[in-house]
């Protein structure tokens, strides 16, 4: 199904849509059980029907069709619709696909084999608003700086195309296809090809929960694709067991994977998708089908789901990856966010209390919710345990798209919080053995907001916008104050897209080179010390020694030896449990002071000791 790792074009072989025929012309092939008659449009000149087989599948091949024609799928009554699977869109999603040639990008780094797991630090990015020109092209010329900044592999919010040209991508309903407003299918290619040029991952976000609210027409001719008695908080349920449905799914994973020659996936809000009637859950067979299928290269499958679940992410006897390499841990983010804001509204409810009892947890064991009830979750309980993972199991970080877009007016947690206490977050961030995710924008301090934004029209916008301030409502700060409500950015206005893009001009000026230096020199740090002693973590390696009254510490036994923490995040001078290793970075601490018995106010210090854990009293 694919050309070889070492050839210099790539090529996935789908069971769904077009696939260009090596003998000439092109297959066509459409899963529509509540049609009785499917014909194919080639390029407006050509109708012809397509031969029903078994289970509701269409065929056809058409000798005629060439790379760059347009195409549509005519149903019964002739309403036409496009491919489900297709590589690209002549335009919007309402209108015809086009024939893509998967082979035409000829690659310059065909031997790129990836980069180890504990090697990675995250840098998470929106093609739309991470340079001026928004787009795969204009983004390679930021790919050195990435590089300079101490990235190893760059995160792509979803691509895949949705409606309109605006958006976050999670509303996407062509799973296949390059949204055009980022440029071609090739284009896309050439910035994984020059990103490992640089030595840079790149992993792409896929959403396999739901469908976007405009442009998805599978439910017309292909109603058993969803289950209607069943739904989610974007519709219908998606009718996983089915095995065209399945097929649609496991093969999307391949295709990125293989015919973009990416390193990784990060699979969206998975708590959604709900696989209770197969034999084999969806989640599970995509892992293995890709284990399976992609061999002699490093392949990175992470995942974001609020239930801290681990049976997904579960390690060997020998401690490699079976399915799942990591999870997003929000438990990390949510914590440091109530230290760093004091807020309490939504999700932040279940940190309100010992925030930094659940910060030194999740630092230590991975979830700090592992089974205990969650007032968020109404009383339920929430998580298991976590600890016997690898710290390289969880993804921390201090921002991302969602925990800054899903604020009313997407604020940066520097807009937010005083600035040492960001500094001492980022550092334990940086230098802890969990995986690092930085937000677009982070390294060099930025304070323009990434805000929600959308490209609907009529009803659904203005549902849209009516929606986001009826979210708001119940929240202190915006009960009883209607005035506020309104001052919400509409996500389908331009101006609330044009706002959330990079100010690179910030990284110029004084304030954009201090913080890029000081985030440079922790990662550039993390790599000579951290990063080798990450291979071969032992279960329940993180240790907390004390969570109380600002002060912060905490053991994790690693390879060759012990990295300490320990940090004041409080505004005061406080005792603090001493440590038996040589600091390897202070933060807010004097010359000879980190072995003192105090730690000054938002201070951090990490040290590495080759012998036992300290953890002694001060």
């Amino acid at each position: 199904m694919t050309a070889d790792s070492r050839d210099d074009r790539r090529r996935f072989e789908k069971t769904w849509g077009a696939e260009l025929l090596a003998e000439g012309g092109a297959r066509f092939r459409l899963w529509a059980p509540g049609e009785t008659q499917v014909a194919v449009r080639l390029d407006d000149t050509t109708e012809a029907p397509m031969t029903p087989g078994d289970d509701g599948w269409f065929e056809l091949v058409l000798q005629d069709a060439r790379p760059g024609d347009h195409y549509a799928f005519v149903l019964g009554d002739g309403f036409t619709v496009p491919d489900p699977a297709a590589r690209a869109q002549a335009g919007d999603v309402h209108g015809p696909s086009v024939i893509v040639d998967p082979g035409a990008h000829r690659w310059a780094h065909p031997e790129w084999t990836g980069r180890p797991w504990p090697e990675a630090v995250i840098y998470e990015l929106h093609l739309g608003t991470f340079t001026p020109g928004g787009t795969f092209l204009s983004a390679i010329d930021r790919l050195p700086h990435l590089v300079e900044t101490g990235i190893t592999a760059v995160e792509i919010m979803p691509v895949a195309q949705f409606s309109g040209n605006r958006g976050w991508g999670y509303d996407g309903v062509l799973p296949y296809a390059v949204h055009p407003a980022y440029g071609t299918p090739d284009d896309f290619k050439a910035f994984v090809d020059a990103a490992h040029g640089h030595g840079l991952m790149v992993l792409l976000d896929v959403v396999y929960n739901h469908f976007g609210p405009e442009g998805n027409y599978l439910g017309r001719y292909a109603p058993a694709f969803f289950h209607p008695e069943r739904h989610t908080p974007w519709g219908a349920a998606i009718a996983y067991e089915r095995p065209p449905v399945r097929s649609f799914f496991v093969e999307n994973a391949l295709y990125w994977l293989e015919e973009y020659h990416l390193d990784g996936l990060r699979l969206d809000a998975i708590d959604h998708v709900v696989d209770e009637l197969s034999e084999t859950e969806l989640l599970v067979e995509i892992a293995d089908r890709v284990r399976e299928t992609i061999t002699g290269r490093e392949i990175h499958l992470t995942t974001e789901d609020n239930r801290n679940i681990t049976r997904l992410h579960e390690r060997g006897d020998d401690g490699s990856v079976v399915r799942y390499t990591a999870e997003w841990n929000d438990d990390f983010h949510n914590a440091a966010h109530v230290i760093a804001t004091a807020e309490s509204d939504g999700y932040y409810a279940d940190f309100a209390e010992d925030h930094l009892g659940k910060f030194a947890r999740s630092l230590a064991e991975g979830f700090a919710y592992q089974g205990e009830p969650s007032k968020h979750g109404g009383g339920a309980p929430r998580g298991v345990p976590s600890g016997h993972l690898p710290p390289t199991a969880f993804v921390d970080f201090l921002q991302n798209h969602d925990q800054t877009g899903n604020r009313a007016f997407g604020e940066r947690l520097l807009d937010l919080s005083e600035r040492a206490t960001v500094q001492a977050l980022t550092a334990i961030l940086a230098l802890s053995p969990h995986i690092p995710l930085l937000f677009m924008g982070e390294e060099y301090g930025e304070t323009r907001p990434f805000a929600f934004f959308t490209d609907f029209h009529g009803e659904l916008a203005d549902a849209v916008r009516q929606g986001r301030r009826r979210e708001f409502a119940a929240f202190i700060g915006f009960q009883g104050d209607e005035r506020s409500l309104q001052d919400i950015p509409d996500p389908n206005a331009a101006s609330t897209f044009e706002i959330s893009s990079l100010d690179w001009a910030k990284l110029e000026s004084d304030e954009g080179r201090a913080w890029h230096g000081f985030v440079r020199d922790l990662l550039s740090l993390r790599q000579r010390e951290i990063v080798p002693m990450l291979a071969d973590a032992p279960a329940h390696c993180g240790r907390v020694i004390t969570a109380a009254d600002g002060v912060l510490a905490i053991d994790w036994t690693l390879a060759g030896g012990v990295l300490e923490l320990r940090a004041n995040l409080s505004e005061a001078r406080k005792p603090a449990p001493t440590f038996a290793g040589n600091p390897i970075h202070t933060l807010g601490v004097e010359a000879g002071e980190e072995r003192g018995d105090t730690l000054p106010a938002h201070s951090v210090v990490f040290s590495i000791s080759r012998g036992g854990p300290a953890g002694k009293d001060r």
